[in-house]
């Protein structure tokens, strides 16, 4: 009687095991497909926004910061400066304008580094266009002995004659961050995001090559842009990822790395087929 009993018990419990199983089981691809439901049909949770990445720290900017600051490495590629050069002009324009393209400021100030008309800088009109005032803040820039070797604050404050040349120390590390990764010095550094509702209607890809262009006054023929050397590759494809919303770009790609738009929060991809001496854009 007692082994029977004993049987009965353990037939039960297996029972129960056996139940608790399944319903674990099931329960667990419920919940597995709900996942996979909410992954597939979810809204865009990233927002928009772009990130300049190196082991020194991450700088995150917004589109339009993005887009200067390619803009402003791209004049100092055309100009064969060094990084040094492009860390105090981000510091400058980081204290000055925030990196942004401003239409007004103090006094008759104007653009990304408040350049000021009254003072011999250029038109209002033309201090608004980055790539002019970019290249007008280095061509001062050079002028200044060994700049390079001084303190960033003090170039930048030789440069711009500001009533406060120590603002500008402030930007320093978010400068340099910024400059080893859109001067190409570490490669893939840059990547922007944005919802599918902030994906511009593609143009004509030419229009991003012409404007590029522009900053680099060159000439690019066809689907991409050559580039002499990686770091200059590197300089141009984060040019085009930083401004591939506004010239509805859905990819780029260069040296083996691959950028989408619909994957831009996921940054730069491996592609085997990317080629390394040319930066390709669709």
């Amino acid at each position: 009687m007692r082994s029977g009993y004993l049987r009965a018990v353990s037939r039960r419990s297996a029972g129960r095991l056996r139940l608790a199983i399944i319903g674990l089981v099931t329960t667990l691809v419920i919940v597995g497909g709900a996942v996979a439901l909410y992954v597939h049909f979810r809204p865009y949770l990233h927002g928009t926004n772009c990130e300049a990445r190196t082991n020194a720290g991450v700088m995150p900017l917004d589109l339009d910061q993005a887009g200067n600051a390619a803009t402003i490495a791209a004049v100092a590629l055309r100009k064969k400066l060094p990084e040094d050069a492009v860390v105090i002009a981000y510091a400058t324009a980081l204290q000055e304008s925030h990196l942004r393209n401003l239409e007004s400021g103090d006094r008759d100030s104007v653009g990304l580094f408040q350049q000021r008309p009254s003072q011999g800088w250029g038109t209002v009109n033309q201090l608004k266009d980055p790539v002019y005032a970019a290249n007008r803040f280095f061509s001062a820039l050079v002028k200044i002995k060994d700049y390079s070797g001084l303190p960033v604050h003090e170039a930048a404050q030789k440069v711009q004659r500001s009533a406060d040349g120590k603002a500008y120390a402030r930007h320093e590390e978010d400068a340099r961050i910024m400059a080893a990764a859109y001067t190409g010095r570490v490669p893939g550094a840059v990547r922007c995001w944005y919802p599918p509702n902030k994906r511009k209607k593609q143009d004509d890809p030419r229009q991003a090559l012409d404007a590029l262009d522009k900053a680099l006054k060159r000439k690019d023929t066809g689907d991409g842009i050559t580039a002499a050397n990686a770091r200059a590759g590197w300089t141009m494809a984060t040019w085009m990822v930083a401004h591939a919303q506004p010239f509805g770009l859905r990819e780029v790609r260069y040296a083996g790395k691959h950028w989408r738009a619909e994957q831009g929060h996921d940054g730069w991809t491996q592609d085997k087929e990317a080629p390394a001496g040319r930066v390709v854009i669709r």
